[in-house]
């Protein structure tokens, strides 16, 4: 079965054939080859088109493979880096996969192979990436440590939080690091409380994978109220107080009763919320609000 013509596979390399080769095969099994004869060349194509894994030289000119790689990872950390290089010492190999690479196949290059494991690759960054966006796009304030209590990766959602929660520390994550490891050699059934910022953090231990801890940061809920609608919108007062009604389904007359006022003043309101939210009804300055307020 081939693949969809959405897979693209940049290769990076300075000899000819070799690209020449590599895109006639790649193109025979339905992918999209994008070619580079250098690194400088590859990081502008990937600033361009994200690829879904990239084929790279170790040995280039200018800037060789290792470099290109790290460069690469800055802005494309979940693509997997596979490297070609003659070289065999353990040494070269070890420096490949510090610099970013997930895998590496030897010259002169097995096109079979080369597709076996470019195969393999995308198919498990899909698959990483769908359980991961699964995650991030549910607000999940979940992370994964090791033994010593050392971050392996962690949603949006938990970066934003300790942001705020760890404005003046420029290391949170080596500050929590100790704290975490001795929790996890007791006792952690017993959720974990971090005073160690301007607001305690506490912690809960969902599972093990693998070698790795699933933790998840509990938030203490606070209830929003119109002052959080006029601080993230371009409303006036009285409006984010009549928006914050609308968010809870409230009827004009309903909200004029609460807000002691007219219902043609509520309207009035209503009319500028939308034409400030650019939006023309009030289901959608509503839905709006509703993801400021959290509700």
């Amino acid at each position: 079965m081939q693949n969809t013509m959405s897979d693209v596979v940049l290769v990076v390399d300075d000899s000819p054939e070799s690209l020449g080769m590599l895109n006639i095969a790649l193109n025979n099994q339905g992918f999209t080859a994008l070619v580079a004869l250098n690194g400088i060349q590859a990081l502008a194509i990937a600033e361009k088109v994200r690829p879904d894994v990239v084929l790279l030289d170790a040995l280039m000119p200018e800037m060789d493979g290792f470099e290109t790689c790290r460069r690469l990872k800055q802005n494309l950390p979940n693509t997997p880096v596979i490297f070609m290089t003659g070289l065999s010492d353990v040494e070269d190999i070890v420096k490949g996969f510090e610099a970013g690479g997930i895998d590496y196949v030897t010259k002169p290059i097995s096109p079979d192979e080369v597709i076996a494991r470019i195969k393999t690759h995308i198919r498990t960054a899909k698959q990483a990436l769908s359980a991961h966006d699964a995650l991030d796009h549910a607000g999940n304030t979940v992370f994964c440590v090791n033994e010593l209590g050392r971050l392996s990766w962690a949603t949006p959602r938990v970066h934003q939080l300790m942001d705020t929660l760890a404005s003046t520390d420029a290391s949170p994550w080596a500050t929590i690091a100790p704290l975490i490891k001795q929790w996890l050699q007791g006792d952690h059934s017993q959720d974990l409380l971090i005073p160690s910022f301007s607001q305690p953090i506490k912690l809960a231990y969902e599972r093990q994978q693998n070698d790795k801890h699933l933790l998840r940061i509990i938030q203490a809920k606070t209830e929003k109220t119109p002052a959080d609608l006029q601080q993230s919108l371009p409303i006036t007062k009285r409006e984010s107080e009549v928006l914050y009604w609308v968010s809870y389904g409230k009827t004009s007359w309903e909200i004029a009763q609460i807000l002691s006022m007219s219902p043609r003043t509520v309207n009035k309101h209503l009319e500028q919320i939308y034409k400030k939210l650019g939006v023309d009804n009030r289901t959608s300055a509503a839905a709006i609000s509703l993801r400021i307020l959290g509700v």
